[in-house]
C-alpha cells in the first residue's frame, strides 16, 4: 500500500467500484502487486503512475505488515509494503476509472466513511508520520 500526500497534512483516497476485488463503495489508497523480477521500488512509481496519473516526487517506506483476509471464501496471506509517497494535487487524476469512481484529498485525521477495513489499525500504526 501506498499513501500519497501533499506535504501539507492531506492524503490522497480514491472510492472502490464494484469491478474491485471486494469493499466496493470504500475509501482506499494506493496499491499494487509487485511484477516478477520487479522491485519493490519500480512498482510502486509503476503503480502510482498507473492508478493517480502522477509522477512521485519522494517516497519513504514505512513499514510492512501482514494481513490475513478472506476472497471467496477462501483464506489469503499479504504481505505489505507500506510506502509514504509526496506527489503535486494539481496533477493527480483517476488512471483507472473502474477502479476508482471518485478521488479526493483529505486530512490524515479526517478521513471520509466508509473506509477499507485495513485502513484504521494501519494508518494508527503511521500516525506520527503526517
Amino acid at each position: 500500500m501506498y499513501i500519497c500526500h501533499d506535504g501539507k497534512g492531506n492524503i490522497l483516497m480514491h472510492k472502490r467500484t464494484e469491478r474491485c476485488r471486494d469493499e466496493h463503495g470504500c475509501w482506499d489508497c494506493g496499491g499494487g502487486g509487485v511484477k516478477l523480477g520487479e522491485k519493490i521500488e519500480d512498482a510502486l512509481v509503476r503503480e502510482v503512475k498507473e492508478e493517480y496519473l502522477v509522477e512521485p516526487l519522494e517516497y519513504a517506506l514505512l513499514g510492512h505488515r501482514e494481513l490475513f483476509r478472506e476472497h471467496a471464501g477462501q483464506p489469503t496471506h499479504w504481505i505489505a509494503f507500506d510506502f509514504k509517497v509526496l506527489v503535486d494535487p494539481e496533477r493527480v487524476g483517476i488512471g483507472e476509472p473502474d477502479k476508482a469512481s471518485d478521488i479526493g484529498w483529505f486530512p490524515f485525521r479526517n478521513l471520509p466513511d466508509p473506509l477499507h477495513s485495513a485502513i484504521p489499525d494501519t494508518f494508527a500504526d503511521y500516525d506520527h508520520h503526517f
